[in-house]
């Protein structure tokens, strides 16, 4: 491999990363199975107390 296409597959590289880092997240963030089922238990409990008067 010459110099010149080295040096321009690691532009080509750098440049692939640079976009994909400001392409907005096509996935959403990872969230742990503990917290998922912490989430699911918060609305059963409001729903459980009484409102307060």
């Amino acid at each position: 491999m010459n110099r010149r296409k080295k040096i321009q597959q690691l532009l080509k590289a750098h440049a692939k990363k640079a976009s994909a880092k400001l392409a907005p997240p096509s996935k959403s963030k990872y969230i742990s199975k503990a917290d998922r089922l912490k989430l699911a238990a918060e609305p059963t409990l409001e729903s459980i107390k009484p409102p307060e008067s």
